[in-house]
């Protein structure tokens, strides 16, 4: 009895490990659903990798392109804000200088003894007026033509540079 008992239990151990060794599929393995083993020829897998070589090599190049004009537009903005500032900052030195020169000429004319007097500092006003209106156009003028040369320095620069492999074609 003992050896049927034996005998018995390893075809339940056997039983147990084929059904449990089977992989289980949600669908049965049909023929007609099988992908037939093909194998894609040497010349369209060179075909397919230069493609994608050539895909990587234009997406560095257009990403490259992409920084730079990045780049070129903080450049250019971060140059039209200081030279904005600047711009500003001298406008309101020669309006000050303007106003103080005024309010001079008025506190010399209420100082003022005789008429004469008072034509002559109006005089002498007008002359050191046009001098110094003139000294300060000619700056504002410098002022601006730097200005504009350095705010297009870094867009020539880029053109330059995009168009350099052509001069050497």
């Amino acid at each position: 009895m003992t050896e049927n008992t034996q005998t018995t239990a390893s075809k339940t151990a056997r039983a147990k490990s084929t059904k449990s060794a089977a992989p289980k599929t949600a669908l049965p393995n049909f023929e007609a659903f099988a992908m037939p083993n093909v194998e894609i020829p040497g010349a369209a897998r060179e075909f397919a990798e230069k493609s994608i070589e050539q895909a990587r090599d234009a997406y560095a190049k257009v990403k490259t392109a992409a920084e730079e004009a990045t780049d070129l537009l903080e450049d250019t903005f971060q140059t039209t804000r200081q030279g904005t500032i600047d711009f500003n900052a001298k406008a309101l030195d020669v309006a000050k200088a303007n106003s103080d020169a005024t309010f001079q000429l008025l506190k010399d004319l209420m100082g003022a003894k005789s008429v004469a007097e008072a034509i002559e500092l109006q005089s002498s006003f007008a002359r050191t007026q046009f001098e110094t209106l003139t000294a300060q156009a000619k700056d504002i003028q410098e002022f601006s033509t730097k200005f504009a040369t350095e705010l297009s320095a870094p867009v020539k620069d880029a053109v330059e540079k995009s168009f350099k492999p052509f001069k050497a074609a």
